[in-house]
């Protein structure tokens, strides 16, 4: 969602507004906002900060403890390459690297054209089929560098413009 940082701090403050009451209100705030943006902007932190009665450091200090919570732009697609032990035994560091090299960019950030946002993830539950990785919903295992190379490009590549 691309709106103004005015409109971003003026949905978090509608949001806040209609949760505020509940019990332990801050984390259905903070999921809310990101569901709404897609990340919790700088703006909205003061907002929710001052309607729960707590500093902006403690909004921010629960916002990085939890690794789901963004507080920037997030691409289109989401790659996370499995950290967990069985992957790495099976090739998973020299996958990750190969996949940083491929997209330019480093693990928590963005490609500059929006479409991929790199993130490393610790067991994806797939110890058996390493080294695994996941593309938005969906895991793939025993994955090498060709088949993650033929997996982004599936991610970067531009839909086909039809003309009449």
């Amino acid at each position: 969602m691309d709106v103004s940082e005015q409109q971003q701090a003026d949905l978090a403050a509608e949001i806040v507004t209609n949760l505020k009451s509940k019990p332990g209100a801050l984390l259905p705030i903070l999921h809310a906002v990101q569901a709404q943006l897609g990340f919790i902007p700088d703006s909205a932190i003061p907002i929710i900060a001052e309607h729960l009665q707590q500093t902006d450091a403690e909004v921010v200090g629960v916002i990085s403890f939890y690794h789901q919570f963004k507080r920037k732009p997030q691409g289109k697609h989401r790659v996370q390459v499995c950290r967990a032990e069985a992957c790495q035994a099976r090739g998973a560091r020299e996958l990750e690297q190969y996949v940083q090299d491929r997209l330019g960019i480093a693990l928590h950030e963005t490609t500059s054209d929006g479409a991929v946002t790199l993130d490393p993830v610790y067991c994806l539950g797939n110890c058996a089929c390493g080294p695994s990785v996941r593309i938005d919903d969906h895991v793939y295992g025993k994955v090498t560098a060709a088949k993650a190379k033929q997996l982004l490009e599936q991610l970067t590549l531009a839909p086909a413009e039809v003309t009449s």
